[in-house]
């Protein structure tokens, strides 16, 4: 699904979930086509600017399905920043964690291979670059196979499933107006 309201090409987007949102209303921080999980939506200019501008440098968690099993000084990577081809990322936190057990299935499943093993790690970011999490985990040789953003500040996607919303509570507004 594309994380905005209208496309000329057909594919689903967030107008086919049914939720009414005001027509002032867009997405922030846009999952590209093959990522999941925590989307903001909002209207007010100052929590748009305030979520956005890099200097507020405001923390993104994510769990990443990568192929193959990264080692201790690939995940030491992360936390150096990782040089693309086009600009150097900020210092990021990355560890191998067990395979989630509470995540939906994935429509279309992740590829299968039997010779390539692979496994999840957590990353905290605090830049939200275009495709930036895949660019990282491939620039240190994992590509990545499954993306889910977990969190945005305070905002979690805790037991949302796919298609599902809520407003934000006073305090996480607070926290990205103050």
């Amino acid at each position: 699904m594309l994380s905005q309201f209208s496309d000329t090409a057909g594919r689903p987007t967030l107008a086919d979930l049914n939720h009414r949102f005001p027509v002032t209303h867009y997405p922030i921080g846009r999952l590209d086509m093959d990522s999941e999980g925590l989307l903001l939506i909002a209207s007010h200019r100052s929590f748009v600017h305030r979520l956005l501008h890099p200097d507020y440098a405001h923390e993104r968690e994510y769990l990443a399905q990568v192929e193959g099993i990264p080692d201790p000084a690939s995940l030491d990577a992360f936390r150096k920043g990782i040089q693309l081809s086009d600009w150097k990322t900020r210092p990021s936190f990355a560890e191998s964690i067990p395979s989630p057990d509470w995540l939906w299935p994935r429509q279309p499943p992740v590829r299968y291979r039997k010779t390539v093993p692979d496994s999840w790690i957590r990353l905290i970011l605090t830049e939200g670059k275009n495709r930036q999490v895949r660019r990282m985990t491939a620039a240190v040789g994992f590509p990545t196979l499954r993306l889910i953003r977990i969190r945005i500040g305070p905002v979690q996607l805790d037991s949302l499933q796919p298609g599902d919303c809520r407003r934000l509570t006073a305090s996480e507004r607070s926290y990205f107006l103050s």
